[in-house]
């Protein structure tokens, strides 16, 4: 299984009319957040996988389509249950029909993707379990903006349908998308990019095989991608990153 991850720049190897043989292959797209909707809709356009994006804390002009933001007349744009391969609520049909984008929105949502999905290790075929969360750590009250126990409270919202996946799969998670990293994982030390903590509180409990995160550009080449934390690997999808999963087969839908 090939993902193309993506986040906080477009990158021209991605937006261009080669794009598909540039990356051949991919069978799905996670967008980490800070890209232009419709870099996310060309994306989707092109390669015509199924694709996840999250917000990060900038190009947040439709923000107010997918979450209550005060001041606005918009409600939450939620893209509603279809073939169970996605969890939401809160629907606004004249929303999500004007900024569904084709790719699905994933902020603050357990989702199992049953369009792209696999057997790990020649087992039962599951859904792949996909977490999302949007936004970064507070830093001057801008929007999709959070403190560490405003964030720590919507991933303890999050633990029911963690449980849930338990029950049923045998495991929590499999990839957590996000936007802004963990605490002292790729982090910097300004306000602006601190990690979260309640990250590491996170992986550290539900052990997700991969944490796929943006927010940090990688304007060095000895500033590190790819980290291991607590069994996890933790990926900057900053323009854009691959991943391979070999040790899953995949299965035909």
């Amino acid at each position: 299984m090939k993902i193309l991850c993506v986040s906080d720049q477009i990158d021209p190897l991605i937006y261009n009319s080669n794009a598909v043989k540039n990356f051949p292959d991919i069978d799905l797209i996670l967008c980490a957040g800070d890209l232009p909707m419709d870099y996310v809709d060309f994306i989707v356009s092109v390669f015509n996988k199924p694709t996840y994006f999250i917000f990060g804390n900038h190009d947040l002009k439709e923000y107010k389509y997918y979450h209550n933001v005060p001041g606005t007349n918009s409600s939450p744009a939620a893209t509603s249950q279809t073939n169970s391969h996605f969890v939401s609520n809160n629907i606004n049909k004249t929303d999500q029909h004007n900024h569904h984008h084709g790719a699905i929105y994933a902020g603050f949502k357990n989702l199992r993707l049953k369009l792209v999905s696999f057997s790990k290790n020649n087992k039962k075929k599951t859904p792949l379990l996909l977490t999302g969360v949007s936004g970064s750590i507070k830093y001057n009250n801008g929007l999709c903006q959070f403190t560490e126990n405003e964030m720590k409270f919507k991933l303890v919202k999050l633990i029911p349908g963690l449980l849930l996946n338990k029950l049923r799969y045998g495991r929590y998670i499999d990839i957590l998308l996000t936007h802004a990293t963990p605490y002292h994982v790729h982090d910097h030390s300004d306000p602006c990019h601190t990690g979260f903590k309640c990250f590491n509180w996170f992986i550290k409990t539900f052990k997700p095989e991969f944490m796929i995160h943006g927010h940090i550009h990688l304007y060095d080449q000895r500033e590190e991608r790819i980290s291991q934390y607590h069994g996890t690997t933790v990926i900057n999808a900053f323009a854009h990153h691959i991943i391979t999963i070999n040790n899953y087969v995949k299965t035909e839908k």
